[in-house]
């Protein structure tokens, strides 16, 4: 019974009565002592203003550690704990700036299909603009809209609304921080609450997304990465250093859009930006093959010609190698895909419709 109190106790949330029997025991109690002097130590890194210049892995070792010894009744999805893990990330970020760094201009940029483009806003935009694209999941999942019942799929033309249709937190004003941090934040909690008590039906709920539509739990995943994304358009404007995820979500997310990318090709060649395909064959039937290697995160084979045929190594006539931080810049739009680093080798047409596929898997 007085060990399950040696927690409260250790942040000083114990009655008086129960303080005095807990410090009465771990006089005696070599154990208990032992655990309550790491629970003290512990405490000692929980405030509220918590700064990224911590071990940005430190959260990840706590979390695993508590989970290993007494498992989450509700475990999160992994799929979720990816955008959970951003998100808190991002936030540990918000929470180190100052009130004017709120209003420092960023500059998002993207690929539209054909070239490099971008808009111009604030931190303060930025956040919103996370805000209201997150709320095509919680739409999708039976929580309210920021943008309310008749806002627009399109998540473009959804951050256009609420950048004009709220002045107080558009990108020209200067907003309060908390104005804008705090609903994104509070989002965010109800999107991972709402996943973890849905079970695993709920996964393959789909997302639409306006013209496109992922299943929910890759779109936790995109959700994730376009967190890193815009942290990093954020750190770069305040000059604040900022790290990639942890490789096993950064694993997660160059998955995600290594198995977009026959569907983005396939679709750029119905719009005539990508070439024909050299054979056409069955579905399910090998096909011409690209070798895409991700240093550290793995490496995949893309169909080049339909996304119903079988990728085989046998069949393959490219490969591209990039390193993690050449894919982050090419799959958020922020090089252009003809100065993307890359090691190449092979078919160059099918080289070039894969780098330019993958930076088309960008957006605002």
């Amino acid at each position: 019974m007085l060990k399950s109190l040696l927690g409260a106790w250790a942040l000083a949330a114990c009655p008086p009565e129960e303080t005095a029997a807990v410090e009465a025991h771990l006089n005696h109690c070599n154990p208990c002592a032992d655990e309550a002097l790491r629970l003290r130590e512990a405490v000692g890194l929980l405030h509220t203003e918590q700064s990224l210049d911590l071990d940005p892995l430190l959260r990840s070792r706590v979390l695993a550690g508590c989970l290993g010894r007494r498992p989450a009744r509700i475990p999160v999805p992994d799929w979720a704990g990816v955008y959970d893990a951003e998100a808190a990330r991002l936030d540990a970020l918000l929470r180190d700036m100052g009130e004017a760094e709120w209003r420092a201009p960023v500059r998002l940029r993207w690929f539209d299909g054909r070239r490099q483009v971008g808009r111009d806003t604030t931190v303060a935009g930025v956040i919103g603009h996370l805000m209201v694209v997150d709320g095509i999941l919680a739409a999708s999942l039976g929580l309210p809209d920021p943008l309310g019942a008749d806002a627009p799929g399109d998540p473009e033309a959804r951050t256009e609304a609420y950048w004009h249709d709220g002045p107080e937190l558009s990108p020209e004003a200067a907003a309060e921080p908390e104005a804008v941090r705090e609903p994104w934040r509070e989002q965010g909690h109800a999107l991972v609450r709402t996943v973890s008590f849905a079970g695993r039906g709920a996964r393959m709920l789909p997302v639409p997304y306006g013209g496109f539509s992922l299943p929910l739990r890759d779109s936790f995943v995109d959700r994730a990465f376009e967190c890193w994304v815009h942290a990093g358009d954020i750190a770069e404007a305040i000059d604040y250093p900022y790290e990639p995820p942890a490789s096993a979500h950064l694993r997660r997310m160059v998955d995600l859009y290594a198995r977009l990318l026959p569907d983005a090709l396939a679709q750029r060649r119905r719009a005539g930006l990508a070439g024909p395909p050299r054979r056409l064959g069955t579905a399910g039937a090998p096909g011409r093959t690209l070798h895409l290697e991700v240093e550290g995160s793995g490496h995949w084979y893309i169909p080049l010609d339909s996304p119903a045929a079988l990728p085989s190594e046998a069949e393959t006539v490219a490969r591209i190698a990039l390193d993690r931080e050449a894919f982050y810049q090419l799959a958020a739009g922020h090089v252009p895909p003809e100065e993307a680093a890359a090691g190449q080798i092979g078919d160059p047409e099918a080289i070039r419709d894969v780098l330019f596929a993958t930076a088309s898997l960008s957006r605002m």
